[in-house]
């Protein structure tokens, strides 16, 4: 696809949850406009699915099997990685999770499944790519975040409370691993995403935002390949909020 404004050609990104949802998109996308892309996610043959669509793209592919809240297999996705391509230019952060419990029902396993994985796992992915970013060509790392992270609801304090220390750490390692290293941040609202089968009817349909509906998960391509691509070269440390003009 030519693509002036977001061409990633020569690029190879990294997408955790890049098997479904809003990392599918973004697999997609990049791959569109001449990445090649490694897909990590917890099910290898959901990956290879995807993995299999970028190759027709013309576009070399990599599916790693990881599960995204565990340092040991952060290692192996990241050893796995620069065995395949020898860089990784783009990564996104995007696996997560946000099961809404009653608070005094929250488990200490629940509790640390949520920070695990919103929190503990980019945390460390971002650090140990980043720095090799740093000390080679430089690249761009993209943590999704959520609208939940700057409007905080109930049920769901696990999730918000780590998605807002992943905003906090967006800004830390901007500072960190520049300027050869952007970090930016993509706080999501409500999208139609596979958590969303679990909603009433009505939740499909509308949402209390300005848009008055949900995101369809298309639609969080533009912004990402904004941040992906050298369009936001000045762009780091910052905050973009794709969520339908939440409050």
């Amino acid at each position: 696809m030519s693509d002036p404004l977001f061409d990633l050609s020569g690029k190879t990104a990294l997408v955790t949850g890049g098997s479904r949802g809003l990392g599918y998109q973004m697999v997609k996308a990049f791959a569109e406009r001449g990445a090649d892309v490694i897909i990590a996610s917890r099910k290898l043959e959901a990956c290879e699915e995807v993995a299999e669509e970028v190759r027709k793209l013309g576009r070399k592919a990599l599916a790693v099997a990881a599960h995204c809240g565990k340092w040991d297999d952060l290692d192996k996705l990241i050893e796995a990685s620069y065995d395949a391509f020898g860089k990784i230019d783009i990564l996104v952060n995007n696996a997560g999770m946000g099961p809404r419990v009653p608070s005094h029902e929250v488990n200490e396993q629940l509790f640390d499944s949520v920070l695990n994985l919103n929190f503990k796992g980019p945390f460390y992915l971002a650090a140990q790519v980043g720095h090799r970013m740093s000390q080679s060509g430089g690249g761009s790392i993209i943590n999704i975040s959520s609208t939940g992270s700057l409007n905080p609801l109930p049920e769901v304090v696990p999730y918000g409370s780590a998605k807002a220390a992943l905003n906090a750490m967006t800004v830390s390692l901007a500072h960190e691993y520049g300027p050869k290293v952007r970090v930016n941040c993509i706080a999501a609202g409500p999208f139609l995403t596979d958590i969303s089968k679990a909603w009433s009817e009505d939740m499909r349909q509308s949402a209390p935002n300005a848009l008055g509906r949900p995101g369809k998960p298309e639609e969080i391509v533009s912004a990402a390949l904004y941040l992906a691509s050298d369009s936001s070269s000045f762009a780091t440390g910052s905050l973009i909020r794709v969520d339908g003009g939440s409050q």
